[in-house]
């Protein structure tokens, strides 16, 4: 997986470096870093989960103050609050598309919210990583 989509380091990660380092830090691994628990821990295992599904050329990053995967656009985030932790899947039909399996978690057009201490269900986030890499995949490039 790549840095950034360019496979280049975002300039976020170069203002971080230490002066005299050899390379920056990772921004998704300092945002993580600076996480709480138990939502470290349950951010590092949707974190994974995504890893799993995304393809090798998908890369992360930090965007609209939080990780991203970007595999031909934006692909799918994912954060932590105070009381409670968010998956944005970058699109309404996909959360539309799984509303039944969704139902046990306050949603919104683009966010799906769950506890800080209990990641979504493996199964779920995988079905909704693949829709959005689907969807990226068949969007028409303009």
């Amino acid at each position: 997986m790549k840095a950034t989509a360019t496979g280049a380091r975002s300039s976020a990660a170069k203002r971080r470096a230490a002066p005299g380092s050899a390379a920056p830090a990772n921004p998704v691994d300092d945002y993580l870093a600076r996480v709480p628990e138990p939502a470290r821990t349950t951010l590092s295992r949707i974190r994974a989960i995504i890893r799993s599904v995304v393809p090798a050329e998908a890369s992360e990053d930090i965007t609209y103050r939080m990780p991203v995967f970007r595999y031909r656009g934006l692909l799918i985030g994912y954060a932590a609050f105070p009381r409670h932790c968010g998956l944005y899947p970058m699109s309404p039909a996909v959360i539309e598309a799984h509303k039944d399996e969704l139902a046990a978690f306050p949603t919104s057009k683009g966010a799906i919210r769950f506890p800080v201490d209990q990641p979504l269900p493996a199964s779920l986030v995988r079905k909704l990583v693949k829709a959005r890499i689907a969807e990226n995949e068949n969007r028409k490039r303009g």
